[in-house]
């Protein structure tokens, strides 16, 4: 029996920050020494998923500061004059202010269900997000709140012990294959992909194609 959801927030509650993103390799670019922009945004990634995936336990490192790392290293990378406080700021300012994708709101009031977020994110900026829109989660678990980020174990491991949920009682909503479906599957979590913009599914995935979806998916 289904008796709570578990919630990504970023990318699936809110919008991701590609707009910041595409307007700071915009400033990259133009500060610096890049034969194509794509260039940027891949080593920018690249870096950034190197940091991301070597954070963990004793060597773990919040968000903001692996994005300021990444940020500098990518404009050292191409030799930009630009500012990386600043345009870390930039990125900071989006993570505390999204844009709520419509249906978020609905799927919070229609379901019957507790909703917990589980977040890779640091503690006040998701907080602050949530005060913004106004939401209700019965409770919030972060990256910063495990010492680690999704897939690994370690925060699904914690939300699951704090809430008093085994496995099979909750499902995981999410918008990544890799971070949530992966992640939540790995300890025998029920996974619904959230596949907004019709994607591909792949084969063994149970995917949604809008948050209130899931309320379907509990009967």
């Amino acid at each position: 029996m289904i008796k709570a959801f578990f919630v990504d927030f970023y990318g699936t509650v809110v919008h991701e920050d590609g707009v910041v993103i595409k307007e700071i390799t915009r400033i990259i670019e133009s500060t610096g020494n890049a034969p194509d922009p794509s260039e940027i945004d891949s080593f920018w990634w690249r870096d950034f998923q190197n940091l991301f995936q070597n954070s963990y336990g004793e060597t773990f490192e919040t968000q903001r500061a692996l994005e300021m790392k990444s940020i500098a290293h990518t404009l050292e990378k191409f030799q930009s004059t630009a500012d990386a406080e600043e345009l870390s700021a930039m990125l900071f300012r989006n993570w505390v202010n999204p844009e709520i994708f419509p249906d978020s709101k609905e799927f919070f009031s229609k379901s019957t269900l507790p909703i917990y977020i589980v977040s890779n994110i640091d503690t006040t900026d998701i907080q602050e997000a949530i005060r913004f829109h106004g939401l209700t989660p019965a409770g919030v678990f972060t990256s910063e709140d495990a010492k680690a980020y999704k897939p690994r174990r370690e925060l699904f491991e914690l939300a699951l012990k704090e809430t008093g949920f085994k496995p099979e009682e909750v499902i995981h909503i999410g918008d990544s294959i890799s971070s949530d479906v992966k992640g939540a599957s790995a300890l025998g979590i029920r996974t619904l992909w959230l596949n907004r913009f019709g994607k591909a599914v792949p084969e063994g995935v149970e995917s949604i194609g809008s948050l209130p979806e899931a309320l379907e998916r509990i009967i």
